[in-house]
């Protein structure tokens, strides 16, 4: 019995739950790098109960809230792609860590071990597909290693099969901006700031050049601010409001610890690289995919880079329609 099995979920769903709801999943987690330990799972189950089930999972700054649902009415951080996904079946978590509660490193096995236990605890043995960006695409591999018998497909868009070396060295140094904060008595300054920095990686210099035109100015406060800034500021700002220091800092950690053995990938998997993305070069994504065994690179002419999951909202959804045609297909 693995790990994963072997941890005890602490409650089960609710008899007589209604197709859409929010939950709660007290388990003990096997963490990769230590000792385990009880956490809270978050998650949202929405959709027709029918449908096929995809396990859906964004960047370290996605919830379980992916769509409008039942469950709740607000949009998600994919609403764009609402009208492919509305047709399935959808599961979502918060990532373990999120909410800064938990100080301690967190590996994208333990994201996926979560994941799994979440299926335990609502009694479903297998997931049509796992659909994953950035983040959750990395956590998707390592499910798709570790139980490959509890999910059919893989689409992984914007990740590799590990960390490059470069990109590295830019999330180290936005750490160091919140720990920063953190020693200054700021910490939702050097949260700030650290955000800033990370959106100069998401997106790309064609798109700033083209948003932002303008030259340079000098402010009345006596200083040059350049066309950016405000938006910059404005994103530093949105995002500490909502995430702690210590969050930031342990997912961060988190994606730097993503290594993976492609060949451990066994189920049909589709990798999509946007090929403007800064921070996971579309040729890393490319040698991933020739070295799983039943896996396909997909190529995105994108100008967004990192965030084109996000922003390229009608190549996206193309992507996501030729995917889970497949499963049509396979009936």
């Amino acid at each position: 019995m693995t790990n994963v099995m072997a941890a005890n979920a602490l409650t089960r769903q609710e008899v007589g739950a209604p197709p859409s709801y929010e939950g709660e999943c007290i388990a003990w987690l096997p963490f990769v790098t230590g000792p385990a330990a009880p956490v809270t799972i978050r998650y949202e189950l929405s959709g027709d109960p029918d449908a096929p089930l995809l396990i859906l999972a964004g960047g370290i700054s996605a919830d379980r809230h992916v769509i409008a649902s039942e469950a709740s009415a607000a949009c998600g951080w994919w609403e764009c792609q609402a009208t492919v996904l509305s047709l399935y079946r959808r599961l979502a978590i918060d990532w373990v860590g999120a909410d800064g509660a938990l100080d301690r490193p967190i590996h994208p096995e333990d994201q996926a071990r979560a994941i799994l236990l979440t299926l335990d605890h609502l009694g479903i043995d297998r997931a049509a597909v796992f659909i994953g960006a950035s983040y959750g695409a990395m956590t998707g591999m390592q499910l798709a290693a570790m139980a490959p018998e509890r999910i059919g497909k893989l689409l992984a868009i914007s990740a590799a099969h590990r960390a490059h070396p470069f990109v590295s060295a830019q999330r180290a140094l936005q750490r160091q901006a919140v720990e920063l904060g953190e020693r200054l008595g700021g910490p939702g300054a050097g949260v700030a700031l650290a955000r800033k920095i990370a959106m100069l990686g998401y997106r790309t210099p064609e798109e700033f050049a083209d948003r932002f035109k303008g030259p340079p100015t000098l402010a009345d406060d006596a200083r040059v601010r350049c066309g950016a800034e405000a938006y910059l500021d404005a994103q530093g700002e949105r995002h500490a409001a909502r995430v702690s220091a210590v969050a930031y800092r342990r997912l961060s950690e988190s994606i730097d610890l993503h290594r993976i053995d492609p060949a451990r990938i066994v189920i049909p998997a589709v990798f999509a690289a946007a090929l403007d993305d800064r921070l996971i070069p579309h040729e890393d994504i490319a040698d991933l995919a020739a070295r799983v065994p039943d896996g396909r690179f997909v190529p995105l002419p994108t100008r967004f880079g990192h965030d084109s999951f996000l922003k390229e909202q009608t190549l996206i959804t193309a992507l996501l329609h030729d995917f889970l045609n497949s499963l049509e297909c396979d009936a």
